[in-house]
Order: structure tokens, then C-alpha cells, then sequence
């Protein structure tokens, strides 16, 4: 452990005023300077855990490192976050390229020499729950209070966004952040209501599996739908087989063969590309299948491509909305254009 987190424990025992009041409580008062060592109990997803109450040197991996790039954490460690990099402001991306790194893009590339040695007062673990079992949680204890908080299933970052926050004592810039993601959300969905009203969708997902010969069938609630379905976009149906749960329950990976079946009952059909607008190697592949072709959406040209499909931020996610804006635009033009 530590010398600044033995001594911050031994302050915590004479700071009683917020121990036994819910965190919402605590940080009525987000501008209220809080007294140094001062610490709360936080609830993650593995349990109670005291951390310091304004932390002065935060670790984040997984899903936590956007979030807390965008309210200004004090961030000493990061985990890669590449697939957001795209989507990061100017100033943001600055500070993830200037933050140390400890981990790569998976749970199990952590390095725990390199947490220990930056030295954190929390650590926060944005990490998908059916991974978690890939990070020894008792070593990275010894170094600093572990905080977790992943996401269980993709659409979750809307939740999970501001409890992060919080754990890192600068939830206050994520309110706003969060307003005017549903307020673009909302004109949306009332700019496209009349094209939108009693359409199904279906969506190819980016995550499919080649060499099984397997695509990626995506539900409401998943990476490239879910904040599509803020504007309104319905995806209706249900994954075969919910056990394993996680994104298990909102995206299969059927066979090649079960794309009729799968898309049977969709109108139109979205699916994930990059950035750039280019299509990964595993929707090529679906489009390159004699099956797709016969598809009535695509033979109707009733296809429409979804951009920044990762977003796991409010901030983020605006520019995901601006995509399918300018998306349902062009596909939607005749519609809209009547009236």
C-alpha cells in the first residue's frame, strides 16, 4: 500500500461527516471543496469500497478512459482507447496521448508494475463484466482502492458514464454533456419521425467472424443501434440464445446461411462502418454473399451505413447523431422533400 493511501485511511477514520450518506448527498455540492483525506463509500459493480472523496490521481481503463478524458479527471493511467480517437476533441486527444499508459485495448494486457509505479489514490475499471475475470483485482487492491464499473451491455455507457464520473469526483461537466446529447437526440427524432413511424430495421454488425463463415446480427441496445434508437430507429426481434448474457443479449453471430431469415422482416437494413465510412472486412463479407443481394431492402437500395457506431460518451455520441443525420438525409430525401 502506498504511503499516500495509508495516510489518507488514517485521516478517513476522524472524517466521519459523509460515511453513511448516499453519494448523491455527498456531492450535493459539486463545487464544495472537500477537506483533504477526506473519503466516501462508493458502490461498484464488486461492492463497497472507500475512496478518497476528490482523488487527486485516477487510473481508468476500458470504457472509463472517454469519459474521464472529456470532464477533465485527474488521470495518471490509462488503458488504449483507439477506437474513440476518432471521435475525440482536439484538446481530448492531446491528453490521452500525453497519459501513461498501463494497459492495452484488452483486460488482460494490464501492467501492474506501471499502475504501481504512477502511483494512484482509485482505480477505475471501465471494463466489460465478462472480462473482468482477466484482471487480478487483489493485486491491483494493494496499490489503490478498485473501483468497478463496466459495462454489462454496449448501451450501458449512458449509465455507467456519470457513476464513473463520480468515482472520480468530477461528475458535475457530464450533466450538461449528457442535456444536450438528448436534446440533438430528441430534434432528431422529430425531424425523422414521419419516415421512421412503423419502419423496422435491421443491423449488420461489425464483429462478425470470417473464418466461421458467422455475421453480426445487432438488436436494440447494441454498439451500432443504440444510439440510433434514441432518434427512434425501431430494431425489433431478440437474439436465439440470451444465456451467456452481456452483448450476448442484444447480438447473435448467425451463419452466412441465415441471412434471409434473419433480415426477413426488416424494411431497411443499417450497418456499421468506420469512420472514414469504409466497411470493415467482416460486413464485406456479408455483402459479398449471393444472399445479401436477394435481400428486398437491398435490392430496394433501402441501405444505410452508420459512422462512429463506438461512441461510449454523450460528448462522443453527438457526432454519431450528426452521421446518422447526414445518413438518413440522403436516404430519406424523397420523404422528406414530400413533406
Amino acid at each position: 500500500m502506498s504511503s499516500r493511501l495509508r495516510a489518507r485511511r488514517i485521516a478517513a477514520a476522524m472524517v466521519t461527516a459523509c460515511l453513511g450518506l448516499s453519494l448523491t448527498a455527498c456531492w450535493a455540492d459539486d463545487s464544495e471543496a472537500k477537506p483533504e483525506g477526506e473519503t466516501i463509500t462508493f458502490t461498484a459493480d464488486n461492492g463497497e469500497v472507500e475512496i478518497p472523496a476528490k482523488p487527486e490521481r485516477v487510473v481508468a481503463t476500458g470504457y472509463a478512459v472517454p469519459v474521464l478524458l472529456e470532464a477533465d479527471a485527474p488521470l495518471v493511467g490509462i488503458s488504449e482507447w483507439g477506437r474513440g480517437t476518432a471521435m475525440m476533441t482536439e484538446e481530448d486527444l492531446a491528453a490521452y496521448e500525453k497519459t501513461q499508459k498501463i494497459m492495452g485495448e484488452t483486460a488482460a494486457s494490464i501492467n501492474y508494475d506501471a499502475v504501481e509505479k504512477v502511483d494512484p489514490d482509485v482505480i477505475i475499471l471501465g471494463v466489460p463484466l465478462p472480462v473482468l475475470g482477466d484482471v487480478n483485482l487483489d493485486r491491483l487492491g494493494k496499490i489503490a482502492p478498485v473501483v468497478v464499473l463496466g459495462p454489462s451491455v454496449p448501451d450501458s455507457w449512458k449509465e455507467l458514464s456519470a457513476r464513473q464520473a463520480e468515482a472520480a469526483g468530477v461528475q458535475g461537466s457530464l450533466e450538461k454533456q449528457r442535456d444536450a446529447y438528448y436534446a440533438r437526440a430528441d430534434e432528431l427524432k422529430a425531424k425523422y419521425a414521419g419516415v421512421l413511424d412503423g419502419v423496422s430495421f435491421g443491423h449488420v454488425g461489425a464483429y462478425g467472424d470470417l473464418s466461421a463463415g458467422e455475421f453480426q446480427r445487432e438488436f436494440a441496445g447494441s454498439w451500432g443501434t443504440n444510439i440510433a434508437g434514441d432518434v427512434g430507429v425501431n430494431y425489433p426481434g431478440e437474439v436465439k440464445d440470451a444465456s451467456a448474457g452481456g452483448s450476448s443479449t442484444v447480438s447473435e453471430y448467425p451463419s452466412i446461411e441465415e441471412l434471409p431469415a434473419s433480415f426477413a422482416d426488416s424494411d431497411y437494413i443499417t450497418y456499421t462502418v468506420g469512420p472514414d465510412g469504409k466497411v470493415a472486412p467482416s460486413v464485406q463479407y456479408v455483402f459479398d454473399s449471393p444472399l445479401w443481394k436477394n435481400l428486398a431492402p437491398v435490392k430496394a437500395g433501402k441501405v444505410i451505413p452508420i459512422r462512429y457506431s463506438e461512441a461510449a460518451t454523450y460528448s462522443s455520441a453527438m457526432t454519431t447523431l450528426d452521421a446518422i443525420d447526414e445518413a438518413f438525409e440522403k436516404a430519406f430525401a424523397e420523404e422528406l422533400e414530400q413533406g
